[in-house]
């Protein structure tokens, strides 16, 4: 079994309920976004310039799913790519990209716990950080098996 298709079945474990699998559905992508928000409002230092802290954690995030599955970094550079574009959008309405981030990204939160709750099971990243980074992931799994697109 390829390491990435053990880590999707262990991340599943615990997100087999219907109504925790759809909050996750929402709230998982939601929270991608808003640390993504996060990371662009975060002042760079000069040497980083260019897309300052989002570009460097965004590259090293595709290293990872690189590593892992080459099909779902695709996937995850297409998501990324998306979520670089709804920034810009908050921003060309005169929002602050900070203050949605932050009260989007706690209702999310809120949204998963209960989700967890509902299952009766703790987020798998309790056990292991690198869930935060598989959960999207598992999400992608799903409608690329749909497409037949292999993971």
């Amino acid at each position: 079994m390829k390491r990435i298709d053990a880590l999707l079945e262990e991340y599943g474990e615990s997100h087999q309920n219907p109504t925790n699998k759809a909050v996750h559905w929402v709230c998982v992508p939601i929270i991608v976004w808003c640390v993504m928000g996060f990371l662009y409002a975060l002042p760079a230092p000069g040497e980083l310039g260019g897309p300052g802290w989002l570009g460097v954690v965004s590259g090293l995030a595709l290293l990872y799913y690189i590593a892992l599955s080459r099909t779902l970094a695709v996937g995850m550079l297409i998501y990324l790519a998306l979520g670089w574009w709804i920034i810009s959008a908050v921003e060309a309405v005169g929002g602050s990209v900070w203050k949605v981030s932050a009260v989007v990204f706690v209702l999310a939160w809120i949204g998963q716990f209960w989700g967890h709750k509902v299952e009766g099971k703790k987020p798998s990243f309790f056990k292991d950080v690198q869930f935060l980074l598989i959960g999207p992931a598992w999400l992608l799994s799903f409608l690329y098996r749909r497409l037949g697109i292999p993971v």
